[in-house]
């Protein structure tokens, strides 16, 4: 957790160098933070949203996971938020402006993210969707691009080489997958979430983590193939890969890249463009 990520050129600007940011994704199921100190990413770390906490608990566990990743949370000069949690939010800026004297900038409608939404209503849009599909953008300037978001909800966004967010897909996550499945039925188990050896079960776990895994993968390729048949007549876009069960279809190459941390690079770069303004 405390090596050094270094981000492309196309992420990094000169003034960058004089702060340090920290960027939290808040999810339905984690909050997914790292700090940015403009010559990369200088550590990440993942925390489950609910129960929600304090104000205090989230200022003591941010600061306490910054230090312990070889970082001076005192460094800390400007935080970035999206979040799909809106709960969340008031604790956590509160946390933000006590333990590292920032207001926080957040990431919602109204502010500069130098992309077109065509969404009818672009208020519905996700905030973390918007901030990957604007990572997405300055990793691949001039590129069609699918990112797939493998989180609590799996999501597919489409993006235009001319910088145009078309929309996408929404489909449920593996996780919560297993959860109904076990919650809906009287006799099947909860699973462990894993890549199965086969497609053919021989016990009932084996069966539904079968069911669960291939089930997911082919809805992913499935949705990837009507998506650019729909925006791209057929030619094929550059496909990134996030979130959290992502590395686990790695083998399935679905993707073209996979970014943990796609989400982090689109808010840094969203707070960047409207701090400059």
């Amino acid at each position: 957790m405390t090596a050094v990520s270094v981000l492309p050129s196309c992420l990094l600007a000169p003034e960058l160098f004089f702060f340090m940011l920290l960027c939290l994704d808040i999810g339905n199921s984690q909050i997914h933070g790292g700090v940015f100190d403009g010559e990369g990413l200088r550590c990440q770390f993942r925390q489950t949203t609910h129960p929600l906490g304090s104000s205090d608990e989230f200022g003591v566990f941010f600061t306490a996971v910054i230090r312990e990743n070889d970082v001076d949370p005192r460094e800390v000069d400007r935080v970035a938020i999206c979040s799909v949690v809106p709960s969340a939010l008031y604790p956590v800026r509160s946390a933000c402006l006590k333990y590292f004297r920032s207001d926080p900038f957040v990431l919602q409608a109204g502010v500069k993210t130098g992309l077109k939404v065509r969404y009818r209503n672009p208020l519905e849009v996700g905030a973390d969707r918007i901030a990957g599909a604007v990572a997405a953008s300055q990793l691949h300037p001039s590129t069609n691009v699918i990112v797939v978001d493998c989180g609590t909800a799996t999501t597919f966004d489409v993006l235009t080489r001319d910088g145009d967010y078309l929309g996408g897909t929404i489909m449920p996550g593996i996780g919560i997958s297993v959860e109904i499945l076990a919650g809906r039925t009287a006799k099947l188990p909860t699973v462990e979430i894993a890549r199965p050896g086969s497609a053919l079960g021989r016990s009932t776990i084996e069966s539904i983590q079968a069911g669960i895994y291939h089930g997911h993968v082919g809805a992913i390729r499935h949705v990837l193939g009507e998506l650019t048949r729909e925006a791209f007549a057929g030619q094929r876009p550059h496909v990134v890969g996030t979130g959290g069960f992502s590395r686990l279809l790695e083998a399935e190459k679905l993707f073209d890249e996979i970014v943990p941390e796609l989400v982090l690079l689109g808010l840094r770069h969203t707070e960047q463009i409207n701090r400059d303004s």
